[in-house]
């Protein structure tokens, strides 16, 4: 071959551009040579024959040979430009439609005398085959950005459509053939999205999707209804499973091309609907749908009823769709728009847009059970909804319609509520909102604090309406199970930046502690970097030691209280001296008074600090502080903050390491005057008998605390670390040592 001694910047110029014209016209007069003679083809006109024998093997050597060309450019270690090979994309697929086409229309064109040509007719369609696979390997290793030039552009738009072509010849061909040009196809336009989407056939795409969707469906369904057996070998069933998987596909194409190119789809919802209808209408409640069995059904639904519901989720938000779904002479069955209602409350803002006459939205769903005449006399039977203690029972079309319309009715006039301007309007609505999640379903209650959070996630600014979601939220979360909380955590990921909005406003003390846990290890773990370093932190809490510019700056008691309730959640990755900082700041903001929002913060974080076990070595700086501390705020003359303190010292005394060793030096007689004369108290130890107890108590309760985390650990994915054994038996050792010491003085 002459190819390989061209270089590759020279190919279109000196090769392509003046060859392959040449071959896509000698092709195409091929082809016409073959339908003005096979007319007079038969078994008998042997010379005939030959001759029709001997134009396809010429036309399968002209396919193998653009084959070399495509091998021959991808050799090249270097992606090549798409100037460097023009012509070589647009004359292969020209010679590919026409090599598709001839052998799709073969049964036409040879008619009964196909047989004397087939073997010919299925090496043309593998070497076609082949090339278009070497072909599509080839541009998806071309690449150009936004420079691109208005050439460019064309191009890549030209092979798109081009292949859009071919995909319309081939669907009865080859299923991979097929499935695999619609990937090539969807992927392209979405890899230069912003450079070719104004200049995309978008409805011939569009189109061909719902059509290929349609068509895949409908074969799945009438293969359905005839099968007996459910048999893995059963050839009809493979079949089956085949069509169901190509309607999956292209549903989920079709859903995914329309999420990224919705807003130059708004002429073609018209289109769009009449799909949702048909599709539907083939499963239950409709009076139309087939009597299958349940694994049939489960494989219907993954692969239409699924995805339709995300196509609705894409076009709901458009007011295109809504003026379609609402049109005056609407015919539609109450059972099919109302799926729609209950997936999407974007359907609500779009109707309040509309400038044209349409069907209010509640006016439609009356109309539509109306003309459902049929269905309510069958009657048709609908999912009830979930009670507690009670199985799920069906209902009929008029009080599911009930059900729903009286909760949306309920939801649209609870949300006017709190986001009106009036908080304590607003109050009473956030009031109604959780006594109705309180006493409903817990699916109920999930699928409204999803929404919640989605609207005070699409707040962009501080206002009085996120304000008031955001209240709603953090108290909706208190109603939720476990589970539910869970799913939530999955919904929005703390460790998204995005989702943080969301958990500002959600309590951790409202989740349970498998959604704490999660919380926590998502937002402090991964990305320590993005948050306060604790040791910063403490830093920054002792610059305002300098109570004075506290009480004179409202910003710096702002900063100081945040970082103070900060230090509070993040109290177990602090070091000792860290602490022993962040109690000598308390001790000032205290002795001078400041505001009580800080001080309640403060006390906030003295709490905190019985989460964790403090060394023997660092008891002395921080236990006298800490006991100080706690006197100080009990005798305040304020009940506020006397309360609040109380609050704290008893979540710190329940929830504390070492407790005796920590509470010996708070003497309540100090902070509670006795309103009766004071019982006799007991002796009173020496301070060597002290000192003996604060140590053997606090040793006693870390060994039982490092026993329940080793009991415990096997319930856990983190394995005991190896040195655990070791540990351990130096301190039965340090033990013994101590026993001996003890009986030989």
């Amino acid at each position: 071959m002459f190819l390989p001694h061209i270089d590759l910047s020279e190919l279109e110029d000196e090769c392509f551009s003046k060859i392959l014209p040449k071959v896509v016209t000698m092709f195409e007069s091929m082809m016409k040579e073959i339908l003005d003679q096979v007319g007079g083809l038969s078994s008998q006109n042997t010379e005939l024959c030959t001759l029709l024998r001997n134009i396809l093997q010429a036309m399968m050597q002209i396919v193998d040979a653009l084959s070399t060309c495509v091998r021959h450019v991808g050799s090249f270690s270097e992606a090549p430009d798409l100037d460097a090979i023009r012509s070589l994309p647009t004359c292969i697929l020209k010679v590919l439609r026409e090599t598709f086409q001839h052998c799709k229309e073969s049964e036409v064109v040879y008619c009964g005398r196909l047989s004397l040509v087939a073997d010919l007719l299925q090496g043309l369609f593998k070497e076609a085959y082949s090339l278009q696979k070497g072909l599509l390997e080839l541009l998806d290793r071309v690449s150009f950005d936004s420079s691109a030039s208005e050439e460019d552009i064309s191009d890549i738009v030209s092979v798109i459509h081009s292949l859009l072509d071919i995909c319309s010849i081939i669907s009865n061909l080859d299923i991979a053939l097929h499935a695999n040009t619609w990937k090539f196809l969807i992927k392209q336009s979405l890899k230069y999205q912003s450079l070719v989407e104004e200049h995309l056939h978008h409805g011939d795409i569009c189109t061909s999707l719902c059509e290929n969707l349609l068509a895949s469906f409908q074969n799945g369904v009438e293969l359905a209804e005839q099968i007996q057996i459910e048999a893995t070998q059963n050839p009809e069933y493979k079949l089956f499973l085949k069509t169901a998987k190509m309607c999956r596909f292209f549903a989920n194409t079709l859903v995914h091309y329309i999420k990224e190119f919705k807003f130059f789809l708004t002429k073609y919802c018209s289109c769009f609907h009449q799909l949702y209808l048909r599709v539907i209408s083939k499963f239950p409640p409709s009076l139309c749908a087939p009597t299958l069995t349940r694994a049939l059904c489960e494989e219907l639904n993954a692969a239409a009823l699924v995805p339709m519901d995300a196509l609705l989720l894409q076009l709901l938000p458009l007011r295109a769709f809504a003026e379609v779904a609402l049109q005056q002479d609407l015919l539609v069955p109450i059972f099919q728009f109302i799926r729609g209602l209950r997936l999407q409350p974007h359907l609500l803002k779009s109707l309040s847009i509309l400038s044209v006459c349409r069907l209010p939205l509640y006016n439609a769903l009356f109309t539509g059970f109306r003309r459902c005449y049929r269905e309510r006399k069958v009657p048709v039977l609908l999912p009830g909804v979930m009670m507690k203690g009670q199985a799920q029972a069906n209902v009929s079309l008029h009080h599911h319609l009930c059900v729903q319309l009286s909760a949306s009715v309920a939801e649209r006039c609870l949300v006017d509520a709190v986001l009106q301007a009036d908080t304590q309007t607003a109050l009473l609505a956030t009031d109604v909102w959780c006594f109705t999640a309180r006493y409903g379903s817990a699916e109920l209650c999930l699928h409204h604090v999803l929404i919640i959070a989605q609207l005070v996630k699409s707040c962009t600014n501080e206002c009085y309406k996120l304000f008031h979601m955001g209240l709603l939220l953090k108290r909706m979360v208190f109603l939720m199970t476990p589970n539910h909380q869970m799913e939530l955590v999955d919904h929005y990921p703390p460790s998204d930046v995005e989702n943080l909005p969301i958990w500002h406003h959600i309590l951790l003390r409202a989740l349970s502690q498998d959604a704490r846990h999660r919380v926590e290890t998502d937002i402090i773990v991964p990305r320590p970097h993005t948050h306060v370093d604790t040791q910063m932190k403490c830093k920054c809490i002792t610059a305002f030691t300098v109570t004075l510019q506290v009480q004179t700056h409202p910003v710096l008691q702002c900063t100081l209280q945040l970082l103070l309730s900060l230090s509070a959640l993040l109290v177990k990755n602090m070091e000792p001296q860290a602490i022993s900082q962040a109690l000598l700041c308390v001790e000032a903001l205290v002795s001078q008074k400041c505001a009580d929002q800080v001080l309640l913060a403060a006390l906030e974080f003295l709490a905190s600090l019985g989460k964790i076990f403090l060394p023997p070595d660092s008891q002395g700086q921080i236990l006298p502080r800490l006991s100080s501390l706690f006197g100080a705020t009990l005798a305040d003359t304020s009940w506020v903050l006397h309360q609040h303190a109380l609050e704290a010292f008893s979540h710190f005394a329940e929830v504390m390491i070492g407790s005796e060793s920590v509470l010996c030096p708070v003497d309540a007689d100090d902070f509670f005057p006795p309103s009766q004369p004071s019982p006799k108290r007991a002796r009173q130890e020496s301070s060597a008998e002290k000192e003996y107890s604060c140590y053997v108590q606090t040793a006693e309760r870390a060994l039982k605390a490092l026993q329940a985390l080793t009991e415990g650990g096997a319930g856990t994915k983190a394995p005991q670390p190896q040195w655990l054994q070791s540990r351990l038996q130096e301190l039965q050792s340090l033990i013994t040592n101590i026993c001996t010491t003890r009986n030989t003085t």
